[in-house]
């Protein structure tokens, strides 16, 4: 408990751009978040006031950071399992837990979770060996995909492969893997619930997200024409599943929409990139609602404050930081209204640097807005 304010005090472990805008919000409801950053420089770091400098794999680090806390939460998933449940164990407050998190942090616990629940998803299977992705691909069909169960992220970690001789050169028995039958998809969607300790649940309204080489560049608000009854379906799947896997806090729920219908591709607990239009696009952003949700405060509101909303995501161009400042203020003189969001990450290609969201009554005005000055902040009066 903070003595100045009697307010309880959140840590999130892990100081990038999700802990920044946590932080952001946590100004509002009367706190300054503590962060364990692994640098001074990481994105939280630069702006949080309570910032401990450690390692999210260390159980001493993690250990003396949690005693300043009441409860801890992550702004990603590579926290081992084995600390977290250590840090229960001790009696820290810990959302979500590591019962949750793991099909979070393990593609093949959550494909195993999702399956024995009865969630559509692609065919699966886990494999360690090159025989193993051949009898896959005989069983359904080539190309398909081949995921590395832990660690990957924005693209990293995932292969298409056309064929068998493909596997050969890619497996290795360091690693373990699960491949999914590549199945036809008519766009990516997700849905993003929080969930409280005394089990009240919310949920934003489904998203279409748009990706390029394996990272997310733009998500529309709310996904376009799509049917009440699937948006219905997505929105109680993932209530759904953050109540079987006792999620406490934000969860993102990748989806692909097929000709058949919804499939599962991806869990995120915690804050997520689907999720960064609800800043000014709702009434409750996710930082606001995670936070809620882990000290078991009652949830917000999570309507819409526009028709339309797209964020659009601000990536590294080939020439670095070259004109940031100058490309920055062209921005806020060419679209006043477009919100501008960075991270403070140094620049470099294909890295997300911070992200841009408009709002409006036009899709295709707002789209071409937030495209636009995402596109300038990039590249300059170069972008098409």
């Amino acid at each position: 408990m903070d003595s100045r304010t009697g307010l309880p005090v959140v840590g999130m472990v892990g100081g990038g751009q999700l802990a920044r805008m946590t932080h952001q919000a946590a100004i509002a409801l009367g706190q300054s978040l503590r962060v364990l950053a692994q640098s001074p420089q990481d994105g939280a770091a630069l702006v949080a006031a309570d910032v401990v400098i450690g390692e999210h794999t260390s159980y001493e680090d993690v250990l003396a950071f949690a005693a300043g806390c009441d409860v801890l939460t992550f702004d990603h998933e590579h926290v081992p399992p084995e600390l977290i449940r250590s840090l229960a164990s001790a009696g820290h407050t810990v959302h979500p837990g590591a019962d949750a998190l793991v099909h979070a942090q393990d593609k093949g616990v959550m494909r195993a979770a999702l399956t024995r629940a009865g969630v559509p998803g692609p065919p699966w299977a886990a494999v360690s060996t090159v025989d193993d992705v051949a009898d896959f691909g005989e069983a359904h069909g080539w190309p398909l995909v081949v995921k590395v169960a832990r660690g990957g992220y924005d693209g990293r970690g995932v292969w298409f492969l056309p064929d068998v001789a493909a596997a050969t050169e890619l497996l290795s028995p360091d690693l373990s893997y699960i491949v999914e039958q590549r199945v036809p998809i008519v766009r990516e969607l997700a849905a993003l619930v929080a969930r409280s300790p005394f089990g009240q649940v919310s949920v934003w309204p489904i998203v279409q997200t748009i990706q390029q080489d394996g990272i997310c560049v733009e998500v529309i608000a709310p996904a376009p024409g799509l049917s009440e009854e699937l948006a219905g379906q997505g929105a109680s799947l993932a209530v759904r599943l953050a109540d079987q896997l006792g999620v406490v806090g934000v969860m993102a729920v990748e989806l692909f929409e097929t000709a058949a219908g919804l499939l599962v591709n991806e869990l995120a607990m915690r804050p997520h990139n689907s999720g960064h239009w609800t800043i000014e696009g709702a009434r409750t952003s996710q930082f606001e609602q995670h936070l809620r949700a882990v000290l078991d405060y009652p949830l917000g509101t999570t309507s819409m404050t526009a028709p339309w909303v797209v964020m659009a995501n601000v990536i590294g161009g080939s020439d670095g930081a070259m004109g940031i400042d100058e490309r920055v203020h062209h921005v806020m003189a060419r679209w006043p209204d477009v919100k501008l969001h960075l991270y403070g990450k140094t620049p470099r290609e294909g890295r997300k640097l911070g992200h841009v969201t408009a709002l409006g009554d036009d899709l295709a005005e707002v789209r071409e807005r937030a495209g636009s000055a995402a596109a300038y902040l990039r590249e300059g009066g170069h972008h098409g």
